[in-house]
């Protein structure tokens, strides 16, 4: 039995799942992660955006101004999806509360997801075009509190065994 194998038979909640092979993987991919959250008129929103995972927090760094940052002040509760789009798919979910920081300059996680995401030189003209003087942004961190993975292979959803899984829909 692998390291990984003993991650994997933790139960869908416990933090300790992000050190799956699957969590790191996506952790440090170039997939978006979607946060969920509630909006100032009580509906629920998704937004995708790049993300820099720190060991410890997902972080975005975004522009001051937007409702989605008063709404997430207001209802910090978030819930967060990496997933990659392959068969079968993998999914790392969090759920956390979102600190939200005012930050003069760029968020430097910001940067480090541009790079990561662009790639080095792509990355720091994405990161120049924004980088004045007078440049606020704002950080978003999310703690997890709350992990699932799912892989369709070890991992279902709703903790179905793969038989109970495979059996779903048949009568």
């Amino acid at each position: 039995m692998t390291i990984d194998d003993d991650v994997m038979t933790l139960p869908q909640g416990d933090v300790r799942l992000l050190g799956s092979d699957v969590a790191q993987r996506l952790l440090v991919s170039k997939e978006l992660a979607r946060m969920a959250y509630v909006a100032a008129d009580g509906t629920p929103r998704v937004f995708p955006m790049l993300f820099h995972w720190t060991g410890t927090e997902v972080v975005f760094g975004t522009f001051p101004g937007t409702r989605k940052i008063a709404a997430l002040r207001a209802r910090p509760d978030v819930a967060l999806t990496i997933d990659a789009a392959s068969t079968p798919p993998e999914m790392l979910l969090i759920r956390g509360r979102a600190s939200v920081t005012d930050v003069e300059g760029v968020v430097p996680e910001y940067a480090l997801a541009q790079y990561r995401y662009a790639g080095a030189e792509q990355g720091a003209a994405n990161v120049a075009a924004v980088d004045h003087p007078g440049t606020r942004m704002v950080r978003i961190a999310v703690r997890p509190a709350w992990v699932g993975v799912l892989d369709f292979r070890t991992r279902m959803p709703g903790d179905a065994s793969r038989e109970d899984f495979e059996r779903r829909g048949r009568l």
